[in-house]
């Protein structure tokens, strides 16, 4: 099951509140702004900031 819609609408970054978007893998959520991308485990969103990886 994927990540809903209405979901994804209000998810934002916890560090820079910008709103997140699905990779292209679907495997987890990016901020545009500061380049976190959150994983995605057994389709919930990990929002941690210690989960995030920053992506170049």
């Amino acid at each position: 099951m994927a990540i809903s819609q209405d979901l994804l609408d209000i998810l934002v970054c916890p560090v820079c509140k910008e709103p997140v978007q699905l990779t292209e893998d679907q495997q987890g959520l990016k901020c545009p702004k500061c380049r976190r991308v959150y994983p995605i485990r057994d389709d919930i969103p990990v929002m941690l900031v210690s989960e995030a990886a920053i992506e170049e």
